[in-house]
């Protein structure tokens, strides 16, 4: 059997459902809500597990930072059959009125990544299957969990020098989050044929400082642990939603 060689998963896996985290250490979180949890591989970034929820198989697979790391993993889940990805990550607030740990519902990325570039060119729009977002939103209203459905801007570092200055320009033309995985999971999620999603867990508030935001998130911050338990549950529902149809 051929065996990917990145995530180190091959055709055995049989699964449709794929959640997808950035952080490896996100997978042992989302395997607390599956049955018949089973310990796949940890490759590079790429830690996966396989399990059920409400009789649904799905594979939880991490993707590391960026579109880069996305794309391989999209790629071989796709040579294995995968055919519906949720994204479940997280992003940083690019507007006012989106607190710590409200979800983002992405309905369009901004293509201001590297990964989706050397794909197709950026007139191409990153934007997620429509029947598998309706599926999120049904799950987070049922769930009632405050949610923001809107436009993202995925993008290759937080680091640059006129950070605060880009995202105000992106801002102030209707986007609500920055990530750095989101558009390279829609553009090649599409050309591939597979249903894409992404739900983002807020963990920067417009106008705080990106590294002393994130460092509370990683240091297990109350309302983005809940934002994270809550992304994790909405993709999950979406799944059953959307095996039921």
């Amino acid at each position: 059997m051929m065996v990917q060689p990145h995530i180190q998963l091959d055709e055995t896996l049989d699964v449709k459902y794929a959640i997808l985290p950035g952080d490896p250490a996100r997978v042992d979180r989302i395997g607390k809500f599956l049955d018949d949890m089973q310990e796949l591989a940890f490759n590079r970034e790429y830690k996966s597990i396989r399990g059920t929820y409400k009789g649904v198989p799905v594979v939880a697979l991490s993707t590391g930072i960026g579109g880069a790391s996305m794309a391989i993993a999209v790629e071989e889940l796709h040579s294995l059959g995968v055919t519906h990805c949720i994204r479940i990550g997280s992003c940083g607030a690019i507007r006012e009125g989106i607190a710590l740990g409200d979800l983002v519902l992405v309905n369009g990325a901004v293509r201001d990544d590297g990964a989706s570039k050397t794909y197709v060119p950026l007139q191409y729009p990153a934007i997620p299957d429509t029947e598998l977002l309706l599926a999120c939103v049904e799950s987070a209203k049922e769930r009632k969990d405050v949610y923001h459905l809107g436009i993202a801007r995925s993008h290759d570092s937080f680091y640059i020098d006129n950070e605060e200055e880009v995202s105000s320009y992106w801002g102030a033309r209707g986007v609500i989050g920055s990530d750095m995985e989101t558009a390279a999971l829609f553009t090649i999620g599409r050309l591939r044929g597979m249903k894409t999603a992404s739900i983002l867990n807020n963990v920067v508030v417009w106008g705080e400082d990106t590294g002393d935001s994130i460092g509370s998130y990683v240091d297990g911050e109350s309302r983005t642990a809940i934002g994270e338990r809550e992304e994790i549950l909405v993709a999950l529902e979406a799944f059953v939603k959307t095996e039921k149809r």
